[in-house]
C-alpha cells in the first residue's frame, strides 16, 4: 500500500507514461527523411525501412557500446552511418538529427496529464527521470518540474540503481522519500523498489501484473494517482 505520509517528492518517467512515444518517433522519422530526401535520397530511402534502421542501430551500439544509453548520440550515429553506407554527405547528419530531435519533442500528452501534473506539482517537487531524450522544457511542461535526470547524464539507464540514486540526490531526498511513477514494470516499478523508493505503475492498457513483487499502487491514469495522494 502507498504510504503517502512518507513522500516528499515524485520522479516521473516520460515516454509512455505522460505521452505515447511511438507515434511521436514515427512522425520524427518521417520529418527527418523528408529533410534528407532532396540532398541524400539514398539515405532517406534506407532510413525509411524499419529493418534497415534496426540494423543501423545494432551496428552503432556495437561500435559505440559505451554510449548506447544516450539516445541522441545513438540517433546521430545511425544517421552518420547511413550516410556513409550510401556514399552521401555525412555533413548532413547534424542538421538531420536536429530536425528529428525537434520533431521528437512535439508530443501529444495523454488527456489526464496536464491537469494532473499541475495538481501534483502544487504539492510535491517533480523530477523527470528518463532513459530517452525528451526534454520537458521543449515539450512544454518544464515549468512543472524542478529538474530532470536522464541516462545520458548519469551514464547508466534504468533499471540501474545509480540513476534512481541520482534522482533522489537531485531532489534532496532519501530514496524512501521519493515516489517513482512509470509505465514499465521492470525499468520503472521494480527498479524503483530495488532503489528503495515507493513506486506507482501507470497501467493505461489494463495489463495484468506478471511479477511476484508488486507496486505500491497501480493506476490507469494520473488522475487516479492525484486522488490517492489527496491532491
Amino acid at each position: 500500500m502507498l504510504e503517502a505520509s512518507k513522500i516528499r517528492a515524485i520522479s516521473l518517467d516520460l515516454d509512455d507514461t505522460l505521452w505515447p512515444v511511438w507515434p511521436t518517433i514515427a512522425r520524427a522519422e518521417i520529418q527527418m527523411q523528408d529533410y534528407l530526401r532532396p540532398q541524400a535520397p539514398l539515405t532517406a530511402a534506407l532510413m525509411a525501412e524499419p529493418l534497415q534502421r534496426s540494423q543501423l542501430r545494432d551496428a552503432v551500439i556495437q561500435a559505440q557500446a559505451a554510449s548506447a544509453h544516450d539516445m541522441s548520440a545513438l540517433r546521430l550515429g545511425m544517421i552518420e552511418l547511413a550516410l556513409q553506407r550510401c556514399g552521401e554527405a555525412t555533413a548532413l547528419a547534424q542538421e538531420a538529427f536536429a530536425v528529428f530531435y525537434a520533431a521528437r519533442q512535439r508530443v501529444d500528452l495523454y488527456a489526464d496529464c496536464a491537469g494532473a501534473l499541475a495538481r501534483l506539482a502544487g504539492r510535491f517537487p517533480l523530477l523527470a527521470l528518463t532513459n530517452g531524450n525528451a526534454d520537458v522544457h521543449l515539450v512544454g511542461i518544464g515549468h512543472l518540474f524542478v529538474g530532470s535526470v536522464g541516462a545520458h547524464t548519469v551514464g547508466l539507464p534504468k533499471p540501474h540503481k545509480a540513476i534512481f540514486d541520482a534522482a533522489a540526490s537531485a531532489l534532496g531526498c532519501r530514496p524512501e522519500e521519493v515516489l517513482h511513477v512509470g509505465d514499465d514494470a521492470l525499468l520503472d516499478v521494480l527498479a524503483a523498489l530495488d532503489a528503495g523508493m515507493q513506486s506507482v505503475w501507470v497501467n493505461r492498457q489494463g495489463a495484468s501484473w506478471q511479477h511476484a513483487r508488486t507496486p505500491h499502487l497501480a493506476v490507469p491514469s494520473l488522475d487516479v494517482l492525484c486522488h490517492a495522494l489527496g491532491v
